[in-house]
């Protein structure tokens, strides 16, 4: 009796295509895998790396070690920035709530980090939702990027802070120590989490075009 025959999988498939193709990116690839496999650009991703770490597939310029979640992004390295505002932001709110102005020395930990929280996380999180992998303004270092980032950063918070306490103005609540430092912290989380989809989102784009 005749051996039934291995039905081909989406792995053979990709391995057959990039033979009779030879295609340039991989998002070339996937978008004619998607021809006949109609499935998720993750899935397929999933499978192309697999075969390369078999040794099956081998990249002239290999896609850049982006996790292609955004779960895993946020459990990555290159979202320490994101959980770095949460926490400043945290101990912030913390230290507000808790250190009276009289309580010697440790107020001077809530002036410290009450001074980045209003200067510099707002305006950070919103540049970053922005242009959350290039500044405005082409530098030719990575040094000068960062020094344009920081620059903006305090800019912007100075502009944003005012903003917050103008429209507080004209709630029940007013301008009071507790309603700001809510508001300044729920401004700030909502942006740094924006940006750190944005920045996954405009990462993976990248990976998958290259």
């Amino acid at each position: 009796m005749p051996s039934r025959q291995r039905k081909p999988t989406i792995s053979d498939y990709i391995i057959d295509l990039v033979k009779a193709t030879n295609p340039e990116t991989v998002e070339q690839l996937i978008t004619q895998i998607q021809l006949k496999y109609p499935t998720s650009k993750q899935e397929i991703m999933n499978h192309i790396i697999n075969l390369q770490n078999q040794g099956k597939l081998v990249f002239k310029n290999p896609p850049a070690s982006i996790p292609f979640t955004l779960k895993n992004y946020l459990l990555s390295t290159q979202a320490q920035w994101y959980w770095l505002v949460i926490a400043l932001s945290a101990i912030t709110t913390i230290l507000v709530f808790t250190v009276a102005e009289d309580v010697y020395p440790i107020v001077y930990a809530r002036y410290l980090f009450g001074s980045i929280f209003v200067l510099f996380l707002p305006g950070y999180s919103l540049i970053k939702a922005l242009f959350p992998t290039k500044v405005p303004i082409p530098t030719p270092t990575k040094e000068l990027d960062n020094i344009e980032r920081i620059a903006l950063s305090i800019g912007m918070s100075l502009a944003l802070v005012p903003l917050v306490g103008l429209l507080l103005n004209y709630t029940p609540w007013g301008i009071r120590l507790t309603p700001i430092t809510i508001s300044l912290l729920a401004l700030t989380l909502t942006l740094s989490t924006a940006a750190i989809i944005r920045e996954h989102q405009t990462k993976t784009e990248k990976s998958l075009s290259t």
